[in-house]
């Protein structure tokens, strides 16, 4: 039997890493999982509680008694804070704009690093986010680091508002990427950054069916 690898699909916010990453890992019959809808849950939770993010004692223990759960069983991503479906509910500009924030504290991503590697510990994944090359999984058999223009992937973004029914003028969203990417890069804790060893990927110019034949012909080459 084949062995299962791990794939690491990290870069920055709308560059394609979801959509790619889903559709390459049903091609290689593998699991997909998509860490920034977890990051995303969270934001959420901290939102709707309405409690000073500086609060950082309150919200370590809020969150030891935070469940996120994310379900493809039904073919297609749910995911469910603390037994609530909320999957139309992270995609929004306010969770855009207040992810990188939370995501950037130390005690948010210990849980959720914990987590990612207990699930992916035996291989036959894809994951994408912003760290899993570089921490989740540093013995990825394959990383990958896409990119793409601030251009293309605020068009991108801004496509993804209007299947929301969401009308969000194109220089807020370039704002928001460019915001977005300056946080990430310069956070402390598990910034974005491409790994070494990592196949560096731009997405500019391709469409997602072009993107997925390419990486799909660089990891049959190593398995």
């Amino acid at each position: 039997m084949q062995k299962k690898i791990l794939i690491a699909i990290d870069g920055p916010a709308a560059s394609g890493k979801s959509t790619t990453a889903k559709l390459l890992a049903k091609k290689l019959n593998y699991s997909y999982l998509d860490t920034g809808a977890m990051y995303r849950a969270i934001t959420l939770k901290f939102l709707e509680q309405k409690i000073d993010l500086e609060n950082l004692k309150k919200w370590k223990k809020i969150l030891e008694t935070t469940e996120v759960f994310l379900d493809y069983s039904n073919g297609n991503l749910e995911v469910w804070l603390d037994k609530v479906n909320v999957t139309s509910k992270i995609r929004t500009p306010e969770i855009n704009n207040s992810i990188s924030e939370v995501a950037s504290m130390a005690f948010v991503r210990e849980k959720m690093v914990a987590l990612q590697q207990e699930i992916g510990k035996n291989g036959g994944w894809v994951i994408d986010g912003r760290d899993i090359g570089t921490v989740v999984f540093p013995k990825a058999e394959v990383k990958i680091f896409m990119v793409a223009s601030v251009e293309v992937r605020a068009k991108r973004r801004q496509k993804d508002y209007e299947n929301s029914g969401l009308s969000i003028p194109f220089e807020q969203v370039v704002s928001e990427i460019k915001k977005r990417d300056e946080i990430d890069s310069n956070r402390e804790v598990s910034p974005l950054k491409q790994a070494k060893d990592a196949i560096v990927f731009d997405t500019s110019d391709l469409s997602i069916e072009e993107q997925v034949e390419f990486l799909y012909k660089k990891i049959l080459e190593k398995i």
